[in-house]
């Protein structure tokens, strides 16, 4: 999740799956200060080296790896590169690396375990470096027919460079891990950076050149320091984010039928478009502002309506207006904005909600500090929580032009950090199914700690009531459905099994249509000792049949075997009560754990060709 960086600059399961590929004892693989697939010179376009194996040591075979092709030119921005000379650019690089060592070490030294590198990036949290397409066996049962011609994408942080300061783990560079699933051929599996501005202007200046947002503001020091030196490297000519962007585009993925184009997400930035070539590569294409209209950042979440092929999203910033809303119809137009003053303080708002009538907001108590006196005598950074905060939900017709139906109501204690499902209900009530986050104090710093119990909110727009009642009181977040229902009453969700988050140990099924004060879990699969997963996501066995049951259909993700440091992607029947594995693939090395992902069906990949 890149989540808020640029906005600044259980019941017993009925089965389980052990993904050991042999029963004799190993000892556990160790990441652990293993990043050497981190760049730390500027690197070659081609190379021959030593490649790493799943437990991160040497090989004995040697491989050349190969720079991707170089993006293709966007249609709506092209980077602007900066006008210094090679000698005079290779010397500026020399005295604001020295400069940046320098903070790092004195002014602003890692002191937690949350921004402490050798800590964020060990074990399966380590990066990777990128992989051309490579054919992958089917290890266990068969591909389901409604997979075939497709791919998952899963999107996830991987840093270019190793990090010589304070990192987390939002802070990385976007990396995609594609597994296309062509007809009549074997899978093939590949990694691609997302060739942002940021990722190209480093690969090109051999080192860092952005701050880390997350992580490199720690008291008013370090703001100080690092925002000299951004402000240095600005007017000397080395970067422009202002006209470039700052976005890591490592959160989500989304395909947008209205304008028939793959995005890869985050909400510091405009969309970055790619596409997955014929032999299963990804290419990126660059941002995209659909022509000329949309301007800043864009939500990693926006929402599509299958049933009209529209899509809303919204942008959050730390200057007023702190939330604008804003949809493209159906004929790939994006409408006006819609800024929402009445949020009056700048708050994360990492997702939010549709239904067919409504927009649906939260105003929680994770909020973006700009106070530099709290900044000194709190915790230092520009992101927190405010405990004397009072969350509310912002609820604004779908098809606003203006913020003055916006109406809020408090919900104390209730922190939504993604949003499941909403859908109306009679003429006045609003139903949301959604996580909500209990421990937000540690939603950054110590997110082990964070426990997210699922709820079912009910607002009464005509009265101001909320009623909420708990559906699982289990630790469970990215949750999913199946996307044709999106806005509209649905019964099954899929989520992941934080033990302890961000890891994934397994995924349940909640089916929230009876019964509010019982827990809703109706299947599960949990993947075994040592292994872990990300966040599910469901693909229908017919995309086109509207009266299929909803549930008719698979849950795939990538899941990681610590014991054997092995990776699989697994293919589950969604409607067992034991979401039985039907396919798993053996990839060919190990996938970090990530953030979010979608599965494109056959005939949208088709459109991007």
């Amino acid at each position: 999740m890149e989540a808020f960086s640029s906005s600044l600059f259980s019941p017993i399961c009925p089965s389980r799956l052990i993904l050991r590929v042999t029963p004799i004892p190993s000892p556990r693989p160790s990441y652990r200060n293993n990043i050497s697939a981190v760049r730390i010179q500027e690197k070659p376009t081609t190379t021959t080296s030593t490649s790493s194996n799943t437990l991160g040591r040497p090989e004995s075979k040697s491989t050349t790896t190969t720079a991707p092709p170089p993006p293709q030119k966007s249609t709506t921005n092209t980077p602007r590169r900066p006008t210094t000379s090679s000698s005079s650019s290779s010397l500026q690089t020399v005295i604001f690396n020295a400069l940046d060592d320098l903070i790092d070490n004195f002014i602003d030294p890692p002191t937690t375990p949350s921004v402490d590198p050798t800590s964020v990036l060990s074990d399966n949290f380590a990066p990777v470096e990128e992989m051309p397409p490579t054919e992958c066996p089917v290890a266990e049962g068969t591909l389901p027919a409604c997979l075939e011609g497709g791919a998952y994408i899963r999107n996830g942080p991987n840093p270019q460079y190793l990090p010589r300061g304070p990192f987390h783990l939002f802070d990385g560079d976007g990396m995609l891990h594609c597994l296309s699933i062509p007809q009549g051929r074997p899978p093939t599996f590949c990694s691609r950076y997302v060739q942002t501005y940021k990722y190209t202007l480093e690969r090109q200046v051999g080192s860092r050149v952005f701050p880390n947002v997350f992580s490199g503001f720690n008291g008013l020091p370090a703001v100080l320091a690092r925002g000299a030196l951004s402000a240095a490297r600005f007017l000397s000519g080395q970067f422009d984010p202002i006209s470039n962007g700052v976005g890591l585009a490592n959160t989500s993925l989304a395909f947008l039928p209205n304008v028939n184009m793959l995005f890869a997400l985050g909400e510091a930035d405009l969309p970055y478009a790619v596409r997955v070539t014929s032999d299963g590569d990804i290419r990126t294409i660059g941002r995209h502002d659909f022509d000329g209209k949309l301007s800043m950042s864009m939500t990693a979440h926006p929402k599509i309506d299958a049933q009209t092929n529209e899509v809303f999203a919204f942008r959050y910033g730390p200057v007023p207006p702190f939330l604008t809303y804003f949809h493209i119809d159906a004929n790939s137009s994006k409408q006006p904005d819609v800024p929402i003053f009445s949020l009056t303080t700048p708050t994360f708002i990492h997702d939010f909600a549709i239904t067919k009538k409504y927009a649906v907001f939260a105003d929680i108590q994770i909020v973006i500090n700009t106070n530099p006196m709290e900044m000194v005598l709190g915790s230092g950074s520009f992101v927190g929580s405010d405990p004397k905060k009072v969350s509310r939900i912002g609820v604004i017709p779908r098809y606003a032009t203006d913020e003055k139906e916006m109406r809020w109501v408090e919900v104390p204690g209730f922190n939504m950090v993604h949003a499941i499902n909403a859908w109306d209900e009679g003429e006045d009530e609003i139903v949301m199914i959604a996580p909500n986050i209990i421990s937000v104090e540690h939603t950054l710093e110590r997110m082990e700690l964070v426990h997210a119990s699922v709820e079912k909110v009910r607002v009464n727009l005509k009265t101001g009531t909320v009623q909420r009642y708990p559906i699982s009181a289990r630790n469970l977040d990215f949750g999913v459905i199946n996307p044709r229902f999106v806005g509209r009453k649905n019964r099954f969700g899929y989520l992941g099994v934080g033990d302890p988050m961000p890891k994934i140990s397994g995924v349940v099924k909640l089916d929230w249509s009876e019964g509010e004060h019982k827990d809703r879990i109706v299947g599960c699969r949990m993947f075994g000792e040592g292994c872990y997963g990300g966040e599910p996501y469901f693909v229908g066995k017919s995309e086109s049949d509207l009266d299929e049951d909803e549930d008719d259909g698979y849950v795939v993700s990538y899941v990681h075997d610590e014991n054997v440091g092995e990776s699989k992607f697994l293919v589950m029947d969604a409607k067992s009560p034991s979401l039985e594995v039907v396919a798993a693939v053996k990839l060919p090395r190990r996938v970090p754990y990530g953030f979010h992902g979608l599965f494109v069906q056959d005939r949208d990949l088709k459109k991007l060709l």
